[in-house]
Protein backbone atom coordinates (compact mmCIF):
# COMPACT_ATOMS: atom_id res chain seq x y z
CA UNK A 1 0.00 0.00 0.00
CA UNK A 2 1.50 3.47 -0.98
CA UNK A 3 0.76 6.45 1.14
CA UNK A 4 1.54 10.04 0.02
CA UNK A 5 3.12 12.87 1.76
CA UNK A 6 1.04 16.13 1.82
CA UNK A 7 3.91 18.68 1.24
CA UNK A 8 2.03 21.25 3.57
CA UNK A 9 2.51 22.18 7.29
CA UNK A 10 -0.69 22.03 8.27
CA UNK A 11 -2.77 23.83 11.24
CA UNK A 12 -6.00 22.13 13.34
CA UNK A 13 -8.32 25.32 14.37
CA UNK A 14 -11.68 25.90 15.78
CA UNK A 15 -13.33 28.95 14.36
CA UNK A 16 -16.63 30.58 14.84
CA UNK A 17 -17.22 31.50 11.22
CA UNK A 18 -16.38 29.35 8.83
CA UNK A 19 -16.67 32.33 6.37
CA UNK A 20 -13.81 33.62 7.32
CA UNK A 21 -11.80 30.96 5.47
CA UNK A 22 -11.43 31.28 1.73
CA UNK A 23 -12.40 27.79 0.79
CA UNK A 24 -11.12 28.38 -2.81
CA UNK A 25 -7.95 27.07 -1.29
CA UNK A 26 -6.50 23.89 -2.64
CA UNK A 27 -6.26 21.92 0.86
CA UNK A 28 -8.62 21.79 3.62
CA UNK A 29 -11.15 20.22 6.07
CA UNK A 30 -13.92 21.51 7.75
CA UNK A 31 -15.89 19.51 10.25
CA UNK A 32 -19.19 20.86 11.80
CA UNK A 33 -20.84 19.28 14.90
CA UNK A 34 -23.64 20.58 17.37
CA UNK A 35 -20.56 21.27 19.33
CA UNK A 36 -18.02 22.98 16.91
CA UNK A 37 -16.33 24.07 13.78
CA UNK A 38 -13.22 22.89 13.06
CA UNK A 39 -10.90 23.38 10.47
CA UNK A 40 -7.64 21.54 9.16
CA UNK A 41 -5.54 23.91 6.63
CA UNK A 42 -2.22 24.74 5.14
CA UNK A 43 -0.87 27.15 8.03
CA UNK A 44 -0.50 29.96 5.50
CA UNK A 45 -4.44 30.41 5.28
CA UNK A 46 -5.48 29.75 9.31
CA UNK A 47 -7.86 32.46 9.60
CA UNK A 48 -6.74 35.27 12.08
CA UNK A 49 -10.08 34.82 13.92
CA UNK A 50 -9.75 31.58 15.68
CA UNK A 51 -11.28 30.03 19.20
CA UNK A 52 -8.10 27.50 19.43
CA UNK A 53 -5.31 26.60 16.96
CA UNK A 54 -2.89 24.00 16.89
CA UNK A 55 0.10 24.71 14.45
CA UNK A 56 2.97 21.72 13.62
CA UNK A 57 0.91 18.89 11.75
CA UNK A 58 2.15 16.93 8.91
CA UNK A 59 0.27 14.66 6.54
CA UNK A 60 0.34 11.86 4.20
CA UNK A 61 -2.66 9.92 2.51
CA UNK A 62 -3.15 7.07 1.85
CA UNK A 63 -2.95 6.38 -2.07
CA UNK A 64 -5.97 5.61 -4.57
CA UNK A 65 -9.51 5.49 -3.66
CA UNK A 66 -11.04 3.10 -0.75
CA UNK A 67 -13.65 1.10 -1.05
CA UNK A 68 -16.13 1.58 1.43
CA UNK A 69 -15.84 -2.03 2.20
CA UNK A 70 -12.18 -2.19 3.15
CA UNK A 71 -11.86 -2.92 7.01
CA UNK A 72 -9.03 -1.86 9.82
CA UNK A 73 -6.31 -0.22 7.10
CA UNK A 74 -6.77 2.66 9.66
CA UNK A 75 -6.77 0.88 11.97
CA UNK A 76 -3.76 -0.90 11.04
CA UNK A 77 -1.74 2.37 10.30
CA UNK A 78 -2.83 4.03 13.70
CA UNK A 79 -1.84 0.76 15.86
CA UNK A 80 1.73 1.04 14.37
CA UNK A 81 2.34 4.74 15.40
CA UNK A 82 0.78 3.85 18.45
CA UNK A 83 2.87 0.72 19.31
CA UNK A 84 5.59 3.50 18.22
CA UNK A 85 4.45 6.32 20.86
CA UNK A 86 3.21 8.64 17.97
CA UNK A 87 0.08 10.40 18.16
CA UNK A 88 -2.27 11.06 15.04
CA UNK A 89 -5.56 12.86 13.99
CA UNK A 90 -7.11 10.91 11.39
CA UNK A 91 -9.43 12.33 8.70
CA UNK A 92 -11.51 10.38 6.32
CA UNK A 93 -12.84 11.80 2.77
CA UNK A 94 -15.48 10.02 0.62
CA UNK A 95 -11.68 8.47 -1.42
CA UNK A 96 -9.63 7.91 1.23
CA UNK A 97 -8.00 8.38 4.54
CA UNK A 98 -5.55 11.12 5.94
CA UNK A 99 -3.15 10.67 8.85
CA UNK A 100 -1.76 13.85 10.35
CA UNK A 101 1.23 13.56 13.30
CA UNK A 102 3.23 16.45 14.43
CA UNK A 103 5.77 17.45 12.70
CA UNK A 104 8.28 16.60 15.06
CA UNK A 105 7.22 13.12 14.28
CA UNK A 106 7.03 12.96 11.08
CA UNK A 107 10.02 11.49 9.56
CA UNK A 108 9.85 8.88 12.29
CA UNK A 109 6.28 7.98 10.84
CA UNK A 110 7.08 7.36 7.57
CA UNK A 111 9.85 5.79 8.30
CA UNK A 112 8.21 3.28 10.68
CA UNK A 113 5.57 2.61 7.79
CA UNK A 114 8.22 2.05 5.56
CA UNK A 115 9.94 -0.55 7.54
CA UNK A 116 6.37 -2.43 8.15
CA UNK A 117 6.53 -2.82 4.33
CA UNK A 118 4.47 0.47 3.21
CA UNK A 119 5.40 2.24 0.03
CA UNK A 120 6.15 6.04 1.08
CA UNK A 121 5.95 8.34 -2.14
Amino acid sequence: MELKRIPYRLTVCKVTDIFAFDINTDFYFIGKTDEEVSLVCRTEDTPLATIERDDGWRGFRIQGVLDFSLIGILSKLSGILAEHKIGILAVSTYNTDYILVKEENFERALSVLSSYGYSVI
